[in-house]
């Protein structure tokens, strides 16, 4: 996951700590560990923001996502992005989600969409229980889990890419090059050497 790719789409970071519901951090939000771009930073920054979402709603989501990147060492600006997935626009269907499966968990009857959009709300939601709830739980600690165990294999991935290509830029094309890799590693050999010399001519 190249690190030009997330900053092209991470929040600034002077708006980031301008959030009104992150003023109790005080301090803590200059700390540069909360910044940095690495594979275990982004990592754990993934598996709080997609565990915090589905939590109490905002500003409690920013909240928790930032005490907890805090404590776990993450990166602070993606684990408060990560939670604005769950926000007016996408709150009931994906509670309902939620909710439909924790229902299924519990073997208990569900409401339809419909009935469920007209009767959720926020102030509402506790009042739906047991299968909210438990569905809630279910998503967030899978959620987490994906998140943070495919971060790392991206990652891991791209770092192996981009070794692959530079090992390659510079190596003759003949024959034995050709049959020693896949058809696909050599097309993005050969798409990556003329990027390369192109940027070189520029």
């Amino acid at each position: 996951m190249p690190k030009k790719f997330l900053k092209r789409y991470l929040p600034d970071p002077k708006k980031t700590k301008e959030i009104k519901a992150l003023r109790f951090l005080g301090d803590r939000l200059h700390s540069p560990n909360l910044w940095h771009l690495n594979r275990h930073s982004v990592a754990r920054a993934f598996a709080i923001g997609l565990w915090a979402m589905y939590t109490p709603p905002l500003p409690w989501q920013q909240i928790i996502a930032a005490a907890l990147a805090i404590y776990f060492n993450a990166n602070l600006p993606i684990a408060v992005a990560l939670v604005w997935i769950t926000n007016p626009l996408t709150w009931v269907p994906m509670y309902y989600f939620a909710y439909e499966l924790g229902a299924y968990i519990l073997g208990t009857p569900v409401f339809s969409f419909d009935q469920f959009s007209q009767l959720f709300s926020i102030e509402k939601a506790l009042q739906l229980g047991a299968p909210l709830l438990v569905g809630c739980a279910i998503l967030m600690h899978a959620g987490s889990v994906l998140g943070y165990f495919g971060v790392q294999y991206l990652w891991r991935r791209s770092v192996l890419h981009q070794l692959n290509l530079r090992k390659f830029r510079d190596t003759a094309l003949n024959s034995a090059v050709m049959a020693r890799e896949t058809y696909g590693t050599y097309m993005k050999f050969l798409e990556h050497r003329y990027k390369h010399r192109r940027e070189g001519k520029d």
